[in-house]
C-alpha cells in the first residue's frame, strides 16, 4: 500500500520497492522465490513418500533447480547495480539501497529482512547441495540418465549381488580427488553422449578404474578369506529329460597363513610379492608375459612361448601394450555387471525354477531360441515366443494343452534373459565381454596358466588343475560325495 501523501510506498513495502524497480531483478525476484518453494515442496513430497523418483525429474529438481534458484540469487544485486548504473548515467541520485542508520525503520527492516532471506537462502541452498550430491552419487542416475548408453549396465547391475551397493562405491570410492576426476571425466561423457560419439559396446575393462584395494578390499580383504570353499555346480543336459548334473569341488581360496600367503587369493594378492602382467590386445585377455616379485627387490619373468592371435578390442590399437600389477578385478573382472552366456543363463533359471525341468528339452530349445534371435529385445521376444511355441505346439501337443502355464512362464523367462544380456543398440551380444573368474566359457585362468608361460630356466606357470581345486565329482547325475555328506536328496 502506498503512502498517500507522499506516494511513497508503505514503510514495510519498502524492501520489496527497491527488488521490483527494474527487470533483471525482479527476474531474479521470480526466479529465486518460484525455484525454492517448488524445491521446498518436492522435498516435503520426498520425505512423505519417500519414492524414488523418475530420473529425468531427478535431473530437473536435484540439478537444473537448484542452478535457476543461484542464478536468481545473483541477477537481483545484479539488476541494483545495474540499475545504479544507469541512474547515475541519467544524473539521477540513485537511492536504491537505505542510509546505513540504526535509528531508520527501513534500514532495520532493510537489514531484517535481508538476514532473514540469507538465512533461508543459506538452508535451501545447503539442502540443495546435499541433494544434489546424493543424486549424482545414485545407481539411478549413474544407470538410467544416459539410459541408451548404460542400460545394459544399469540392467546387469540389477541382477547382480552387488544390487544394494551404490555405483560411486565402486566406481570412486571415499575421497574427494577421485570424485573431481569422476565428475571431470563425466563431463567428457555428457558431451559423447549429446554428439552420439559413445564407444558401441562401452569398452571393457575400464582402464582409468580405481585401484581394488581402494575400493573392494575396503569390503572384501583377500587375506581374511581363510581356507578352502566348497562348492557345488549344476547344470542341466540338453537330453529330453534335462537331466541334471553336478560338478563338486573344493576351491583352494587362501589367504594369509602365518607368515605365508597359500592359496589362490594369497598367491595373486600377496601385498609383499605381487604379480605384474603385460597385456597386448586392449582388453587384458592375451597375455606376453608375467612377472613375480621374489620379495628381495628382484622379479621373475615368465614369456609366451607361442603368441596368440590377439583380437583388439573395438578401438583399441592393435599390439597396445600395458603394463599393470595384478589386483582384484584381473580376475573378477565382471562382479557387478555379468553378461550370461545362454547356457549358462539357461541353466540359473532352471535351478531357481524359472524353467521347468519337467518341459521336455527345455534346455536345448531355450538356449537354441536365445541364439537364434536377432534385433531389438521386441523383435528378438517375438522370435522367442513364435520358435518355442510352435515346436512345442507340433512337437509335444498333449503338453501345450496341459502344462501351458509352464510352457509360458518358460518363454516368458527365455525373453528376459535375453533382455538382460542382449542390447541392440550398444552392440552388446553373446560374449562381448568375456568374464576371469574360472575357464569353462572364456580363457580366464588360462591367459596364464597355459603351460605356456615359462622364465628363461624353464619354469612354467603351471596349468595344474590341483594347484586351485580339488575335484570331487564332474557332471555327474548323482555324486557319491553328496550322498555321503548329507546333501541333496
Amino acid at each position: 500500500m502506498a503512502n498517500s501523501e507522499s506516494g511513497k510506498p508503505s514503510p514495510w513495502l519498502t524492501p520489496l520497492h527497491y527488488l521490483g524497480r527494474n527487470w533483471l531483478t525482479l527476474a531474479g525476484t521470480v526466479l529465486t522465490t518460484s525455484s525454492a518453494i517448488t524445491l521446498v515442496v518436492f522435498w516435503a513430497r520426498e520425505m512423505m513418500h519417500n519414492k524414488p523418483v523418475n530420473p529425468y525429474a531427478g535431473m530437473v529438481l536435484f540439478l537444473m533447480l537448484p542452478g535457476v534458484f543461484v542464478v536468481g540469487l545473483l541477477l537481483i544485486p545484479g539488476g541494483l547495480l545495474w540499475d545504479r548504473f544507469q541512474l547515475k548515467k541519467k544524473g539521477i541520485h540513485a537511492d536504491l539501497v537505505p542510509t546505513p542508520d540504526f535509528k531508520s525503520p527501513i534500514f532495520l527492516r532493510a537489514v531484517g529482512l535481508i538476514a532473514v532471506a540469507t538465512f533461508v537462502n543459506v538452508m535451501i541452498l545447503g539442502a540443495a547441495s546435499v541433494q544434489g550430491v546424493e543424486y549424482l552419487d545414485s545407481a539411478q542416475f549413474c544407470g538410467q540418465t544416459c539410459h541408451t548408453v548404460m542400460n545394459p549396465e544399469h540392467t546387469a547391475y540389477k541382477d547382480s549381488p552387488h544390487s544394494r551397493v551404490s555405483c560411486v562405491e565402486c566406481h570412486i570410492g571415499p575421497g574427494a580427488s577421485w570424485f573431481v576426476q569422476s565428475k571431470l571425466s563425466g563431463v567428457r561423457q555428457v558431451f559423447a553422449v549429446a554428439l552420439n560419439t559413445y564407444s558401441r559396446p562401452i569398452p571393457s575393462p575400464v582402464e582409468q578404474l580405481r585401484p581394488a584395494r581402494e575400493t573392494c578390499e575396503q569390503c572384501h580383504w583377500p587375506q581374511k578369506f581363510h581356507g578352502d570353499k566348497f562348492v557345488v555346480k549344476q547344470k542341466y543336459s540338453e537330453d529330453e529329460a534335462n537331466t541334471l548334473l553336478t560338478t563338486v569341488l573344493v576351491l583352494k581360496v587362501g589367504g594369509r597363513s602365518g607368515v605365508d600367503y597359500k592359496g589362490i587369493h594369497g598367491r595373486h594378492l600377496d601385498v609383499a610379492a605381487p604379480i605384474s602382467y603385460v597385456s597386448t590386445d586392449g582388453r587384458r585377455q592375451v597375455i606376453s608375459k608375467v612377472f613375480l616379485s621374489d620379495g628381495k627387490g628382484g622379479k621373475i619373468e615368465y614369456d609366451a612361448q607361442t603368441k596368440p592371435d590377439a583380437k583388439p578390442a573395438e578401438g583399441a590399437k592393435k599390439e597396445k601394450e600395458e603394463l599393470r600389477t595384478m589386483d582384484c578385478v584381473d580376475c573378477h573382472n565382471r562382479p557387478t555387471h555379468k553378461f550370461w552366456l545362454p547356457e549358462r543363463a539357461v541353466d540359473r533359471a532352471m535351478t531357481e525354477g524359472l524353467i521347468s525341468p519337467k518341459i521336455p528339452f527345455a534346455k536345448k530349445k531355450a538356449v537354441e531360441a536365445l541364439k537364434a534371435a536377432k534385433g531389438p529385445q521386441a523383435q528378438a521376444a517375438a522370435q522367442i515366443a513364435t520358435s518355442l511355441n510352435d515346436y512345442y505346439r507340433k512337437t509335444y501337443p498333449d503338453l501345450v494343452q496341459k502344462e501351458k502355464p509352464l510352457l509360458d512362464a518358460a518363454v516368458k523367462e527365455t525373453q528376459a534373459i535375453y533382455a538382460r544380456n542382449i542390447d541392440d543398440h550398444m552392440r552388446i551380444t553373446w560374449g562381448t565381454h568375456p568374464e576371469n573368474i574360472g575357464h569353462e566359457d572364456f580363457p580366464g585362468c588360462f591367459r596364464c596358466h597355459d603351460d605356456n608361460h615359462k622364465t628363461s630356466a624353464g619354469k612354467v606357470i603351471t596349468q595344474d588343475c590341483d594347484k586351485c581345486h580339488t575335484i570331487l565329482a564332474t557332471e555327474e547325475a548323482n555324486p557319491k560325495i553328496l550322498k555321503d555328506l548329507g546333501i541333496g536328496g
